[in-house]
């Protein structure tokens, strides 16, 4: 290995968290800091982000991944990802102290922590944000989860053999299921947009707000079997602003066809590995 790992302890207003720094043996002005969605800890879904790190450090560039308040083996009291902005700061002060390498921080998030980073670009202006990896963003309301089941689930068992053995043979409560399309088609259609375009800012158009503020290069990586990333990508069809943004030319998207939410087998968290690595060498390697 040509790297080191170390735990650090800092704090964060009146909390103490943990991290641990995967190092390189020659430090690098480029450095990643994995955001961790929640609930889960600095390990992630699967050991994800600890070989993630592993994997990027062994490249050459210091990864830092670490437990918000609340979790894992951070003391304090649990906040959801709407409310992690201080936690953020906290890590990146951290991380720049402990590499002094690190000039460029690269906030790589998954789901929610894709969100919590965007809200932090929204909410701090942090020049040492240089570069973002967003996987399956997640931009849940009422009218996108409705949306999302009337387009892709509904739609798709109308195509699978099981469905139609079910209701040929009796095994269906046919009415059940034709409530549950008619319920999540009247929801998609009363709330249109109106969950997207409040009058007070809701968190989908921070995300949107934190991405127009700060114009760095973004690596988009979506799981083509998630409906979380479904949900977004409806989103990013509705709503113009979301696809100007996401039409820039520092914008890159991968899609791994076959994936989960989480990106669950070996393979498909070696594609998120390959994909990360593959855009920092491009877009950072120094």
């Amino acid at each position: 290995m040509n790297f080191s790992e170390k735990p650090i302890v800092f704090p964060c207003q009146e909390d103490s968290l943990i991290g641990i720094i995967a190092e390189p043996e020659h430090g690098a002005a480029t450095g990643l800091l994995l955001v961790v969605g929640g609930p889960q800890y600095r390990v992630g879904s699967h050991r994800q982000f600890r070989l993630l790190s592993r994997t990027l450090a062994d490249a050459g560039y210091p990864v830092m991944r670490f437990d918000f308040r609340g979790m894992g083996d951070s003391s304090g009291r649990l906040r959801d990802f709407e409310q992690v902005d201080e936690d953020i700061g906290a890590a990146i002060e951290a991380f720049c102290a402990n590499c002094p390498s690190v000039e460029r921080i690269v906030l790589w998030g998954l789901c929610d922590a894709a969100s919590a980073s965007l809200l932090y670009l929204d909410a701090i202006n942090d020049a040492r944000i240089s570069g973002l990896v967003l996987l399956n963003p997640w931009v849940r309301s009422e009218a996108t989860q409705a949306r999302a089941r009337v387009k892709h689930y509904y739609r798709q068992r109308l195509f699978q053999r099981d469905f139609w053995r079910k209701f040929l043979t009796g095994k269906m409560n046919v009415f059940q299921a034709i409530g549950g399309l008619v319920g999540n088609w009247n929801t998609s259609l009363r709330l249109g947009k109106k969950s997207i375009r409040q009058p007070v800012l809701c968190f989908q158009a921070r995300m949107l707000s934190g991405l127009k503020k700060m114009q760095i290069p973004l690596l988009l990586i979506l799981s083509g079997k998630d409906y979380v990333a479904k949900e977004f990508l409806d989103v990013v069809q509705l709503e113009q602003d979301w696809q100007m943004v996401l039409q820039r030319q520092n914008v890159k998207t991968v899609a791994i066809p076959e994936a989960d939410h989480t990106f669950s087998s070996a393979e498909w968290r070696a594609g998120v590995e390959q994909a990360t690595q593959k855009w920092l060498n491009a877009v950072f390697k120094d």
